[in-house]
């Protein structure tokens, strides 16, 4: 059981043969109704959207990012407005990151020798690596010290201050500091970082609630292990066990760093079905549609990406039929919409010349109009899966969506 009483996670629904399952998550700011997307708000803003904008397509939660709220404006200051969410003024349950994967994949700087590996079996401990002596963060057994990618500047993150950070950025849901390995780790610095991950969860449980004696916000321990098998299960086993002194625990659990994307669903699968069913699971940084549908049936709750409104600030519009690039020769002259049976504020205003007009033309709505498609289209697809597994017929909505958007 969760040792916070303002947080609890209800399962509604599971599907018969599957780790699936339909349910909510409550916060004190609301209900989640999961499984759900999760709309990333990197620096307390989502880019070109106001948070009414981001309500209306359906987002129910926003996740700040801690690495770039502490360099900018720094946390100190969030703290005076209330926590990022009255500083948005973002109405609804909120995350906060713990901050270790930008400090790792911004800082870190690894010393990638080898071509990319698409089976984690061609990592060995013989393959190179290492990281740079020119790297931006320096990892030790108390924490990192990094250069801010800004200016260069000197900081230090240790779970502790992590814990800190994201007490100040006011988040009802945070994440224990971790280290977030490169894909090119091998198996024998992967445990070593697990093992550290795991050392680092205990000191960022015990610090956490020294800070939220009330009870305010729920915290999340990451899984770690890279594609390792054997890892992954471990990290998933002592997470799940862990408690503090006190007698506090996890109330959910991340899944973390790195994957083969072709087998994300079977390491996801190995980590679930070891975590605690009565808690909710969020896989963090997945947001490609197969991996949505992937996550969900191997028992994933929420998915936090920001695929759906970086690439649509590009001119990349997600349809039915599949991604589209709003700057092809194309689209100049079409005159429908994006995609014809979209609800969205977009597809029921303009045509897709219009938007192939504003981003040749750099024109700001451009991007507003694009993001607007592209988070709709997404939550849309999250709340139909939901509803798929209340109408237990998950596998056959999967199988049409999936067949229509990538049948080319």
């Amino acid at each position: 059981m969760s040792s916070n009483s303002s947080f609890h996670f209800n399962i509604t629904k599971k599907l018969e043969g599957t780790l699936a399952r339909a349910g909510e998550i409550h916060t004190p700011n609301g209900v989640i109704l999961t499984p759900s997307f999760v709309t990333v708000g990197t620096k307390a803003t989502v880019k070109s959207l106001t948070p009414e904008q981001v309500r209306d397509l359906g987002a129910q939660v926003v996740l700040a990012n801690t690495y770039h709220l502490y360099l900018e404006p720094g946390d100190a200051i969030v703290a005076k407005h209330g926590g990022f969410p009255k500083m948005m003024n973002w109405h609804g349950p909120t995350m906060t990151d713990s901050g270790g994967f930008q400090v790792f994949s911004l800082g870190t700087a690894f010393d990638q020798k080898v071509s990319k590996l698409s089976k984690v079996e061609q990592i060995t401990d013989d393959t190179p690596y290492a990281i740079s002596e020119k790297a931006l963060a320096k990892i030790d057994e108390d924490g990192v010290t990094f250069k801010s990618y800004k200016d260069g500047s000197e900081h230090r993150f240790t779970p502790e201050r992590s814990m800190s950070i994201q007490w100040n950025l006011g988040a009802d849901i945070i994440f224990a500091f971790d280290e977030c390995t490169s894909p090119m780790a091998p198996l024998k610095y992967q445990q070593e970082a697990m093992d550290r991950t795991h050392r680092w969860a205990m000191r960022s449980l015990v610090a956490h609630n020294l800070l939220d004696t009330g009870k305010k916000q729920a915290i999340f321990a990451v899984v770690q292990g890279g594609r390792f098998e054997d890892l992954r299960k471990e990290s998933a086993r002592i997470l799940a066990e862990m408690k503090s002194e006190a007698g506090d625990e996890f109330d959910g659990f991340g899944i973390g760093g790195s994957f083969d994307k072709d087998d994300l669903g079977t390491a996801v699968k190995w980590v679930n079905e070891r975590l605690p069913e009565g808690k909710p699971r969020h896989l963090l940084g997945i947001g490609e549609p197969i991996d949505l549908f992937l996550g969900v049936e191997n028992g994933c709750d929420t998915f936090d990406c920001v695929a759906a409104t970086r690439i649509a600030r590009n001119g990349g519009l997600y349809t039915l039929s599949g991604k589209i690039n709003i700057n092809n020769a194309e689209h100049k002259t079409a005159m429908g919409p994006i995609m014809e049976t979209c609800g969205c504020y977009t597809c029921k205003n303009y045509t897709r010349a219009y938007m192939a007009h504003l981003f040749r033309s750099d024109e700001m709505l451009g991007a507003t109009l694009a993001s607007i498609h592209n988070l709709y289209f997404i939550n849309k697809l999250v709340a139909d899966i939901r509803q798929s597994l209340l109408d237990d017929n998950f596998f056959t909505f999967k199988d049409e969506f999936l067949k229509n958007f990538y049948k080319n």
